[in-house]
């Protein structure tokens, strides 16, 4: 396995909360993030590389056309459980403790992990500041390619750090919950797919789906790098407390909010 990784400067992105209105400026610390979307190629390396490794739980790659597109459809624990065997393969401490649907990451470890949104969206941009790094027609495969399928990735021009695919092609699972005030377990996901109109791929688009939802146009994108220290719960813009606090609503519910209410036992 010869995953693509890049080095990311420190930096810091400004966040921002649509449903409350809000913004933040998240300081980061310097990690890795996949050149590319993990392929199918990927995937089927780490299946193959043996029950040793931990990764024959993973099952067979996700359809595709070719070795080249990205693996999907990918659900949130789908990726988590590749991050680890890939890990395993790598030679590298795996970034989760995986016990049923509980994930628990460990900041400090130096496997293959999802990119927390902050990550995520500091990498996309690349230094730019508008709603994309280049017009969408030369950097992201969209609806109005009229394609019927995510494509081969480095398909389009990449971003000022060399990332190809950060809008477009197939949406990325990130690890933090979209918002455990209103859609329970929800994970993040960015970036937009082959079928968006051009307003979902944006760098600061936001949507969430549930952590085993199979969704034609979702993959993944891996990131590496200890970003705390062991036993912390926070990094990267994600605040396990924030998770917490945000889920801990009181009184009447807006109708169709479902808090995470596993995150207050």
């Amino acid at each position: 396995m010869a995953l693509r990784l890049t080095a990311i400067p420190a930096g810091s992105v400004e966040l921002r909360d649509a449903r409350v209105g809000s913004s933040r400026e998240v300081p980061l610390l310097p990690f890795e993030i996949g050149r590319t979307q993990v392929t199918r190629a990927d995937w089927r390396a780490v299946v193959e590389a043996g029950a040793t490794s931990g990764a024959s739980s993973l099952g067979a790659a996700p359809s595709a056309a070719t070795l080249d597109v990205p693996a999907h459809p990918v659900t949130w624990f789908d990726a988590v459980r590749w991050c680890n065997a890939a890990s395993a393969v790598a030679d590298l401490t795996p970034a989760y403790e995986i016990h049923g649907r509980n994930v628990v990451w460990d900041v400090n470890a130096d496997g293959l992990r999802l990119p927390t949104e902050a990550e995520w969206e500091w990498a996309c941009r690349a230094g730019t500041d508008g709603p994309a790094y280049g017009p969408l027609e030369d950097i992201a495969w969209t609806a109005a390619d009229q394609v019927t399928a995510p494509q081969d990735v480095a398909g389009k021009a990449a971003n000022g750090f060399g990332l190809f695919d950060m809008l477009g092609n197939v949406w990325e699972w990130c690890w933090n919950y979209a918002d455990t005030a209103r859609y329970g377990d929800y994970r993040s996901l960015r970036g937009g797919g082959w079928d968006d109109r051009h307003w979902s791929c944006r760098a600061s688009v936001r949507r969430g789906s549930a952590p085993d939802a199979i969704m034609e146009d979702v993959g993944f994108r891996v990131a590496r790098g200890p970003v705390g220290e062991s036993g912390a719960r926070a990094a990267q813009g994600w605040s396990a407390a924030a998770d917490r606090d945000r889920a801990d609503i009181r009184g009447p519910l807006p109708i169709g909010w479902t808090p995470l209410g596993d995150l207050l036992n």
